[in-house]
């Protein structure tokens, strides 16, 4: 993975806009977290696969049997992604990591999660989904003769390849996907995501498989000191929580991410 420094917004902005339309992207309010999905985050040290899997049938069983009691909208998720979709939009742990196709929404939730009093560096990641993509699915057409399947084909019908094909081989690849029924916030937030096939190879490991040695991946870190410099540029292009939400939570976020920017002394 390359890193490059982000010190001016003038350089933000020239490296986010020359970037092709072909990324995919991820804010960390922490430039030292890694990249990492909440499951692997609450099995810690002790992941492998086994453990992957029991955390994983555990909470889509136990979200699956009380979905009927708490449901509004009278969807049910009708595929597995489709429950790894609904059940991430609600914070339950799973093994899949959100991205969106925006670097501007990706470094908003950066700056919403941030603690300026910790003056740490923050960080958005950006993806070359296409090369990405290409290099998994010939990895999976060496190992099945059958599979016949390109990104244009398969963008119609990913609940199915993911459920039929990616999910239950495991296959040694990194896989983008999102659910055929969006949830209003995922389409407001151009969201997607990435997974990786194996179970005992968390996402970080998966994206360092030589598979992908020529797939650009690039750390973009901030300095602290453009916190609110960047909130002013998203602000002026409706980047906001109001926009990204479109919900009262969306309101309550926008408001407290304002108090929050403003008692920052401007530089």
């Amino acid at each position: 993975m390359k890193q490059i420094r982000i010190s001016n917004a003038d350089d933000l902005l020239k490296h986010f806009n020359t970037l092709e339309n072909h990324y995919i992207y991820r804010g960390h309010a922490n430039a030292a977290w890694p990249l990492q999905s909440s499951l692997e985050r609450v099995i810690g040290s002790k992941w492998c696969s086994a453990e992957a899997r029991r955390f994983e049938d555990f909470s889509l069983d136990r979200f699956k049997a009380k979905f009927h009691l708490y449901d509004r909208e009278n969807i049910t998720p009708d595929s597995k992604l489709a429950w790894l979709s609904v059940m991430q939009h609600y914070g339950v742990p799973t093994r899949l990591v959100d991205f969106t196709e925006s670097p501007y929404v990706a470094l908003y939730f950066a700056l919403e999660a941030y603690q300026p009093a910790t003056k740490t560096d923050f960080a958005v990641f950006a993806l070359n989904y296409t090369a990405v993509m290409d290099a998994s699915i010939d990895h999976i057409r060496c190992k099945d003769s059958t599979f016949v399947e390109d990104r244009a084909t398969i963008y119609p019908k990913q609940d199915a390849v993911f459920d039929q094909i990616v999910d239950r081989f495991a296959y040694d690849i990194v896989w983008v996907t999102e659910p055929k029924r969006h949830n209003e916030r995922l389409d407001r937030q151009g969201g997607c995501f990435v997974i990786s096939g194996n179970r005992d190879k968390p996402i970080a490991e998966a994206l360092e498989l030589a598979s992908y040695s020529n797939c650009e991946f690039t750390k973009f870190v901030m300095d602290p000191s453009l916190y609110p410099i960047i909130f002013r540029l998203l602000r002026k292009m409706n980047v906001t929580s109001k926009s990204l939400y479109g919900d009262l939570d969306g309101l309550a976020r926008s408001i407290r991410m304002e108090m929050q920017v403003y008692s920052v002394p401007v530089p």
